[in-house]
């Protein structure tokens, strides 16, 4: 009987789902403007300083896109290897078939290149995965590895499941084989994104590992919470309000519409690495004095597009609210700023 792995699609799960598909459909018409060149490189870059950083890796987006560059920098000579390998794996994702175990194996060749021994080979000898010295998982024997690889290649080939949910499947799957000695996070991350474009190819820039970064807590939760379950559901959950919330950065950052006014951008500058600040220190800040209109004309609009968001959503107009500046207002300065 081929292997099927175990997961419940739930009413959270379903309706990710839809409104994934829903911005999806919006995108189609304005592909061109939500995905231009520019932004595609932008987004790739800050795909890979984010997965590194999930690993440990310390280099900022300045020193990534300076390594990318050609230019001189001043850092680790692994960490610098390590976004030279993901940028390669990256440039040569949509060449590798999916659902091949030999492509899967050479991309991780290629993202692991002078970093480990046996770059592009399963592992050869058992392994924990420990946590502040903790095990938390106890991943099946190396002998077992090739195997449930291939039933689960197989699986992502044949099922019926919507791609967004089997590919989340993947994902889990893999971190819990866990079929390298190093380097599984980001080949995790790095094959999801390859399923993902194998159904849309936007996904394959699509910054999902910037979100990731930010929640970093609720993605290993996640993942802990579907090993106690014996089922993906908990994470499948998690990894699709983390894709459409970086879909929803990505079109609040690329949106033709949408004006940066000189009191937004001043807003932007504020929170530009500052702690979250009340709506009294922002106007402060700004030099404006009446409430309403700094919240008409300058918090409101950061809020709608994404730019600027609540630390205590749930408290709207609490007097104690505090705003902070979200990945996708960084894109927008950092934009207007080029």
């Amino acid at each position: 009987m081929r292997y099927t792995p175990p997961f419940t699609l739930t009413s959270e799960i379903l309706n990710h789902v839809a409104d994934i598909s829903a911005l999806l459909g919006q995108w189609s018409v304005t592909q061109n403007e939500i995905l231009t060149p520019q932004l595609r490189r932008g987004n790739q870059i800050r795909t890979i300083q984010a997965s590194l950083a999930i690993e440990n890796n310390t280099l900022s987006l300045a020193q990534v896109t300076a390594v990318l560059e050609g230019k001189r920098v001043l850092g680790l000579p692994h960490e610098i290897q390590e976004v030279r390998n993901a940028f390669a794996a990256y440039q040569r994702l949509m060449a590798w078939q999916p659902y091949q175990i030999t492509h899967l194996l050479q991309a991780h060749g290629v993202l692991m290149q002078g970093l480990v021994d046996h770059a592009g080979h399963f592992r050869q000898s058992g392994v924990g995965i420990y946590r502040d010295k903790q095990l938390i998982h106890m991943p099946p024997p190396a002998d077992r590895v090739p195997l449930l690889m291939r039933e689960l290649l197989a699986w992502c080939g044949a099922t019926d499941c919507h791609p967004l949910v089997a590919s989340c499947v993947f994902h889990y799957e893999f971190e819990f084989i866990h079929p390298f000695a190093d380097g599984n996070g980001r080949m995790g991350r790095l094959w999801q994104s390859r399923l993902l474009s194998e159904w849309q190819p936007l996904f394959a820039f699509l910054p999902v590992e910037t979100v990731i970064k930010t929640r970093q807590e609720e993605y290993y939760a996640a993942l802990s919470a579907a090993d106690r379950q014996a089922q993906a559901t908990p994470f499948i959950a998690f990894m699709l309000a983390a894709i459409l919330e970086a879909m929803r950065e990505v079109q609040a950052v690329a949106e033709p519409a949408i004006r940066l006014t000189p009191a937004v951008q001043a807003l932007l500058q504020t929170l530009y690495r500052s702690p979250p600040l009340k709506s009294a220190e922002l106007m402060a800040a700004l030099g404006l004095r009446h409430r309403p209109t700094f919240r008409q004309n300058v918090l409101e609009p950061a809020l709608q597009r994404g730019w600027v968001a609540m630390v205590n959503p749930d408290a709207p107009r609490s007097p104690q609210q505090r705003y902070w500046l979200t990945a996708a207002g960084d894109q927008v300065l950092a934009n207007w700023l080029e």
